[in-house]
């Protein structure tokens, strides 16, 4: 039996434990507030869009500087020109098909694993393609390999930065999105050059080497965790159960299915639910016509600017002016829609840009001159680069920042059909009527059509937002009324239940004397 003294040692020792413990346990709560933030709108932040930037240059500006290899391609293997452009067709087409594919890995594993997986795949497609003997093993290589590389890359880079970045989020994004046009101002010139010094073969082995950059891209993307990233209790909930359920099922079951288990019934389930939105399932379309009306302008611009006249030399300024107009887009307009009186409204600057690209498509088979081609090129390169900005933050604004790596592998996913698609049936429009009007006209009304359907979308759902506010007004003059999407929830019952228990616990706690 212990003495007095050996009981008084044990209960301080007991005491000094809990005391040990819930320090411990204050630490580890406050290392989880550290860790979820909100986005710090700088500081690494800045790193993240120099990562984004350059890996829009590795991905999007050298897959244009693929087109630069077409004549080479065509003259050393000596096929025709549907067989030879089916390359750039490819690699372009599997970058966007196998966006969501890039989200799931970043997803799962990490963006930084994610990326520099993406990057060892692309430059091994590119070094790979170097040593082809046929056209079939540039489609496998060059076309496949390193398209699927770029998929693995480009949109979780994209997202990382929405992550980061709040207030000033599209400015962030012109700045990151513009690397397309400066890469291709700037690699175009010195691709051409690699293949006059080395061949076509030493060209591709070099972009190989440049393209192994991803790597390091992917090293910057440190991971945050935001305070929205933390699943709800609900969720929590629905997971566990899902667990028990199938652990009931399948008692022996292997490391493999429960990974499936985890994966399928609760990741997949909560980083694609925003499918279901009404208001991403309207995004969605309006971006299936949105990617057929930009594509085919970059395809037939110089060959219209020739038939009407113009030289080969004028009708290449006419692609440089677009390009440089491009980037210059890309940065004011994000720079312009952070502004304190535009911030509100970047869903209707995304609108106005579409809507504008679409007007200038109109009006392009009246231009048959250089002096009124220059602007149309100015008009359409800002207003392009305009849009393309403002994607992400669009998309974001509609599904948030938990979910935008998933939506925007979809979006992206959504227009690889339209790309491979829309050059083809603009080119049988030009072959059947004898000239660029229908093939115009055709992608001006597609894009007018993108705008005003996210516009007709946008006013139906205030108008419901309107009047559901006003009958909740004229019902209860108690009720308060939150809304998201077309749901409602009324809270004045369970607020006047609350003030019952409290009044009840009160008088049953109170003990007259």
């Amino acid at each position: 039996m212990p003495t007095g003294s050996h009981w008084t040692a044990d209960l301080f020792q007991d005491h000094n434990w809990a005391i040990e413990v819930t320090r411990k346990r204050g630490k580890k709560e406050l290392r989880n507030r550290v860790r979820s933030t909100s986005p710090p709108d700088g500081g690494w932040g800045w790193m993240i869009v120099a990562g984004c930037f350059l890996v829009t240059i590795c991905t999007r500006a050298v897959t244009r500087c693929i087109s630069i290899f077409f004549v080479e391609f065509q003259t050393y293997f000596t096929q025709d020109y549907a067989q030879t452009a089916w390359i750039h067709s490819i690699v372009d087409c599997v970058t966007m098909l196998c966006a969501p594919l890039g989200s799931v890995v970043s997803n799962h594993l990490s963006c930084q694993v994610g990326i520099m997986l993406g990057g060892l795949l692309a430059s091994t497609g590119l070094i790979l393609g170097s040593f082809a003997t046929s056209l079939k093993h540039l489609y496998l290589t060059l076309g496949v390999l390193t398209g699927l590389g770029f998929a693995l890359c480009y949109s979780p880079a994209i997202a990382m930065v929405g992550k980061y970045f709040s207030r000033r989020k599209a400015l962030a994004y012109g700045i990151a999105m513009s690397g397309s046009g400066i890469g291709t101002f700037i690699l175009a010139p010195v691709v051409q050059l690699l293949i006059e010094q080395f061949s076509w073969r030493g060209a591709l082995l070099i972009l190989g080497g440049f393209v192994l950059n991803l790597c390091v891209c992917g090293a910057l993307m440190r991971p945050i965790t935001l305070k929205e990233d933390h699943t709800t209790p609900e969720q929590d909930h629905i997971c566990r159960t899902q667990k028990q359920d199938f652990k009931r099922v399948s008692p022996c079951a292997t490391l493999t299915k429960k990974w499936v288990q985890t994966c399928l019934c609760c990741s997949l389930q909560q980083e694609y639910s925003f499918l279901l939105m009404s208001d991403f399932v309207v995004l969605a379309i309006s971006v299936l016509f949105m990617a057929y009306g930009c594509s085919p302008l970059f395809v037939y611009l110089v060959p219209y600017a020739l038939s009407v006249g113009v030289s080969h030399q004028q009708a290449a300024f006419l692609m440089s002016i677009l390009g440089v107009i491009d980037i210059i887009g890309n940065i004011t307009f994000g720079w312009l829609t952070d502004r304190r009186c535009l911030k509100n409204y970047r869903y209707v600057c995304y609108l106005f840009a579409v809507g504008l690209d679409g007007l200038c498509y109109l009006c392009l088979p009246m231009l048959q001159s250089l002096p009124l081609l220059v602007p149309f090129s100015c008009t359409f390169g800002y207003f392009d680069g305009a849009y393309v900005t403002l994607i992400p933050v669009v998309t974001a604004e509609i599904v948030g920042t938990t979910s935008l790596s998933s939506a925007l592998g979809v979006v992206y996913f959504l227009h690889a059909v339209p790309y491979l698609v829309s050059p083809p049936i603009a080119g049988w429009l030009v072959d059947t009527t004898g000239s660029y009007t229908a093939a115009f006209l055709l992608c001006g009304f597609s894009m007018i059509f993108s705008s005003v359907l996210l516009g007709f979308a946008r006013l139906v759902k205030k108008m419901k937002k309107t009047q559901l506010q006003f009958l909740a007004k004229e019902s209860d003059p108690k009720l308060q009324l939150w809304t998201n999407g077309s749901v409602a929830y009324s809270v004045a019952k369970e607020l006047d239940h609350k003030d019952e228990e409290s009044v009840a616990v009160a008088v049953s706690g109170y003990n007259p004397t």
